[in-house]
């Protein structure tokens, strides 16, 4: 009994608990005949990355729109929803509904060009559920889902050798639900589409009776093969129309989610992680038994000649241990780095546990980025007491001014790339561009919750008893000799970043994956082992390099400590720079700009993470090894 629910917990942990949601997120039972409303999205691109809201374009509209309430996460990642005049009735098949009848312009024209020149899909939600396109390879193999449909294709027609474009401007959707036996109710649990470009004729005048030549409204299904496709050009009439189709499931509510949550081949991410796993851990286990037993045979080599009284002169790491612990040059600057990282290692670590447990699940939209700006936000006191106690054992007086750096410098920097990255996206007139009101909103989370709170911090880090060193400081620093060029400490530190980086390389591909190409990414129970991974392999490279340093006496361990681990964001950003020359059909500059502009905060972000995980490895390391030897 208790294996089996370590297995089931362990499960759980790996696949993120795909059928944990949480409360608020409630099942909705519908009755035959119940109205289906169905809700638009913003239009999406991999090409372009710019959003922009479904009715930017002449799209039929409802006699009103309305705007969904949206979180923060939401309105950050551009989503904007809205509703339709797309309407269903459950479980009633409905073929060749007439929506509306747009005639284009020239400007009207162009918009609908542009949009397919660059493949935008278009995003709508029914019940919470997004609207996926199935594409099979064969009919044994399973779907595979693409979020969205695109708006048009672009392509030759007939004998013509000119390219042009044609609009979908047919919806066949498919609706799935599950039907419960007792109660007769139903709840949805998928839905698809299949777009169709056709080119709509109809007897006599437009009018509210018109029936159309081309979609025969009594079929079982419309057949739309043997038609023309839309062509779109100024001045041509479309006409939209759309099939409902409803189809009973196995799928239960609870899984629902399922379908689009493996989208990725899980074997390939298994093999993947465990291939990773196996070697970070064998080169980890490698480099901590050599650690190990030479630290062990250093430090009985020095305690024997001092219990011995012999006269030999120290050598190796015991002979600097009077400078080991001077404080560094640019002290305060390193305490705000460490405060901020111990507040990134916060959010983290926290953002994680909630995801893999299914707090966090992709029915709340942007619930994962509210949830890991808020926690960045209450994560501030942490950062203040890391870099206040810091602070005073560097001899630190002013615990305001370090408290204020470190409340200010990281979050600063960061807006201030934001808000050049909003202006070039505002300029686009795309709906991914944030609002003032949000600004004002993250602004006031920046300066009236998080500020207070790293002052707090460390108002009470800095009331605490200095942390003492193990050894004195010499009040004359020791001249450190001429090193070899493999302790270049440019060499070394670039050398040290390699190993966190391949332990996570594999990861970021579908991480990236999912954010620029439009996908799901929810396996978290992945992530947090490859997490675990990078903390022991920072660790483990920042000790070992340090011990070298040592070694040859270079004292000088404290900024390089988290320069090395810190130093695997710079081979980050080239795996993005390769990654967008090689996946990525980004040709406008504004979005490659973008693209280098967000993946340029990310990798600054993971050199504040791993290079706090060094510096307190190296911290540790330091301070035990220094004080398991007798020392005059």
């Amino acid at each position: 009994m208790a294996a089996a629910s370590i297995l089931l917990l362990f499960f759980i942990f790996v696949h993120g608990a795909h059928s944990f949601y949480l409360p608020g997120v409630a099942p909705q039972d519908f009755q035959k005949g119940d109205l289906l409303k169905v809700k638009v999205n913003k239009l999406t691109s991999i090409k372009t990355q710019l959003p922009y809201s479904y009715y930017s374009v002449p799209y039929c509209r409802p006699d009103k729109i309305v705007d969904s309430t949206e979180n923060l996460g939401e309105v950050l990642r551009g989503d904007r929803i809205e509703n339709s005049p797309y309407v269903f009735k459950m479980r009633e098949p409905q073929m060749c509904n007439i929506l509306c009848r747009v005639t284009l312009d020239k400007k009207t024209a162009k918009e609908f060009k542009e949009k397919i020149a660059d493949e935008y899909r278009v995003n709508m939600i029914l019940d919470n559920l997004p609207l996926v396109v199935p594409i099979r390879r064969d009919q044994d193999s399973p779907a595979i889902y693409q979020l969205g449909y695109h708006v048009g294709i672009k392509g030759q027609y007939s004998t013509s050798k000119d390219e042009k474009y044609f609009i979908h401007n047919h919806l066949s959707f498919t609706v799935k639900y599950h039907k419960d036996l007792e109660t007769d109710s139903a709840r949805i649990v998928g839905f698809e589409v299949k777009p169709y470009s056709v080119k709509h004729e109809y007897e006599g005048k437009w009018g509210a009776n018109t029936r159309l030549t081309t979609c025969d409204p009594h079929a079982k299904h419309t057949v739309m093969n043997n038609n023309s496709p839309q062509e779109v050009e100024e001045k041509k009439e479309i006409i939209f129309t759309y099939d409902v189709e409803f189809q009973e499931s196995d799928v239960k509510w609870a899984s629902r989610w399922d379908a689009y949550l493996l989208m990725s081949d899980d074997q390939i991410h298994w093999f993947s992680i465990v291939n990773s796993l196996m070697i970070v851990l064998f080169l980890s286990g490698m480099v901590a038994m050599i650690m190990l037993r030479t630290l062990y045979r250093d430090i009985s080599k020095y305690n024997e000649l001092e219990t011995q009284e012999e006269a030999q002169e120290e050598t190796g790491w015991k002979l600097v241990h009077g400078d080991v612990f001077r404080p560094p040059s640019n002290s305060e600057l390193l305490c705000v780095y460490v405060g901020t990282g111990v507040q990134f290692l916060g959010m983290v670590v926290v953002t994680m546990l909630f995801a893999v447990l299914g707090f966090l699940s992709p029915s709340n939209r942007g619930g994962l980025m509210t949830a890991m700006l808020m926690l960045w936000v209450f994560m501030g006191i942490f950062a203040g007491y890391a870099s206040a106690r810091l602070y005073k054992m560097f001899k630190g007086t002013e615990w305001k001014k370090i408290s204020f750096r470190t409340a200010i410098m990281f979050p600063g920097i960061v807006s201030a790339i934001f808000f050049v990255l909003n202006t070039l996206i505002w300029g686009q007139k795309s709906s991914g561009a944030v609002p003032f009101g949000t600004m004002f909103a993250l602004v006031f989370l920046w300066f009236g919750i998080s500020v207070p709170l790293v002052f707090v911090g460390g108002y009470v880090g800095f009331k605490k008893p200095a942390i003492e060193d193990p050894v004195k400081t010499n009040k004359i620093p020791r001249q450190i000799p001429e090193q070899a060029w493999y302790m270049n400490p440019a060499f070394s530190i670039l050398i040290g970043g390699i190993l966190p980086f391949g332990a996570v390389f594999i990861e970021l591909f579908f991480i990236l994956t999912s954010i620029w190409l439009n996908q799901f990414y929810y396996i978290f129970g992945f992530l947090f082992l490859v997490f675990i991974i990078l903390l022991i392999t920072c660790a483990e490279i920042t000790v070992v390099l340090c011990y070298f340093q040592l070694c040859s006496e270079d004292y000088l361990w404290w900024w390089r400590s988290y320069l090395t681990s810190g130093s695997s964001a710079l081979y980050l950003f080239l795996y993005a720079t390769f990654y967008f020359y090689t996946k990525l059909e980004i040709t406008k500059l504004v979005s490659a700009i973008l693209y280098f502009g967000y993946m340029l905060i990310a990798s600054y972000a993971f050199f504040v993470v791993t290079g706090t995980i060094g510096f307190y490895a190296c911290f540790w390391f330091t301070r035990l090894i220094y004080s398991s030897v007798k020392i005059d």
